[in-house]
């Protein structure tokens, strides 16, 4: 089957690998939709820090956002799995620690990642093989854009749940990329207000068009209260700006990651009497997500700028937009297309 592999920073190649075999506990599935995340671009670059540390090397396969079809199972698998359309949790945990056993196996010490830690394959190839154990059904209102987009919005459903948004609550969200952008979807069906805050004005443009007027640059925020700030930006100073701007008894919630150490005088935090929470994982949030899209209550279809083969891998990864590529963040896989 092909598969797009990173070999070194900067290096890749699609190469022709043996299909998967079904182990004793998995499945195999065939791929039908893969996203493109910011954590392969590092892994791209070479700045991942899981590089640095041991848990990752090249050669290796990306893709751990993705939505198929069972093909096959193992021994010890239902048989009942085969044929159904499925996503897969990203966080594979040993299943036997303290943490996994007390249901965060997304924290284990010794977990694998899908297309990310512990040289457990990606997605971005023709088929995929995971333990069955996580697998997440999807019903039929829920299709393989949407499927592939269950991972990131199972992040963004979780750091808005940390918000503990009430309707009415006013919510700001910083960096409105493909996360946060899903955080503000999120918010606003929890009947929130929402605000955005970006670097560029295309970013800020593209909010808008999804309804979100209150969309602003750092410059020109309003000083209004905000009962909930969501960083969800690569900006280092940006965790400070947002126990800044938070309510008295407010929430601030911690999923973007920057690139240099972030920096927050907790003196802030305990004075404020605010709330801080950090966002890792989709796994507890992930049949949640399913369910919201599936109900229409959120639609990240618009996201999706484009869908390319896997020959188009590489250019994306380097930044690159294809032709006719829409506005928005997230670029798509169909390892299908030729």
């Amino acid at each position: 089957m092909r598969a797009f592999v990173l070999t070194a920073p900067g290096k890749y190649e699609v190469q022709e690998v043996p299909v998967p075999v079904a182990a004793p506990g998995e499945a195999v599935v065939d791929v039908e939709r893969v996203g493109v995340c910011g954590t392969d671009m590092e892994f791209h670059t070479g700045a991942m820090a899981y590089l640095h540390q041991g848990h990752s090397s090249y050669p290796m396969r990306l893709g751990h956002e993705w939505a198929g079809r069972v093909s096959s199972v193992g021994d010890g698998v239902d048989p009942g799995w085969i044929g159904r359309r499925v996503m897969g949790d990203t966080m594979l945990g040993c299943g036997v620690c303290r943490r996994c056993r007390r249901g965060a196996q997304h924290v284990c010490e010794q977990r694998q990642e899908v297309g990310i830690r512990g040289g457990r394959a990606g997605a971005l190839a023709e088929q995929l093989a995971v333990p069955a154990s996580s697998l997440h059904a999807l019903p039929d209102a829920v299709d393989s854009v949407l499927g592939a987009l269950v991972e990131p919005g199972g992040n963004a459903l979780r750091a808005t749940q940390a918000a503990e948004l009430r309707p009415g609550d006013r919510v700001l969200v910083l960096g409105p990329g493909t996360i946060g952008l899903l955080v503000a979807m999120f918010a606003r069906a929890a009947g929130a207000e929402v605000h955005l805050m970006g670097a560029t004005d295309g970013s800020l443009a593209f909010a808008r068009e999804l309804g979100f007027e209150h969309a602003w640059r750092e410059d020109s925020l309003p000083e209004l209260p905000y009962d909930a700030v969501v960083d969800a930006s690569n900006a280092a100073h940006l965790p400070d700006l947002a126990l800044q701007l938070v309510e008295p008894a407010g929430h601030v919630v911690y999923i973007g990651l920057s690139g240099a150490p972030s920096r927050i005088d907790t003196r802030t935090l305990v004075l404020k009497d605010v709330s801080a929470v950090g966002v890792l994982s989709a796994s507890p949030g992930l049949d949640a997500t399913i369910r919201a899209y599936a109900e229409g209550s959120v639609d990240p279809r618009p996201l999706v700028a484009a869908t390319v083969g896997l020959d188009q891998v590489g250019a994306v990864l380097s930044g690159d937009r294809p032709a006719g590529a829409g506005p928005g963040p997230k670029f798509h896989v169909d390892p299908r297309l030729r």
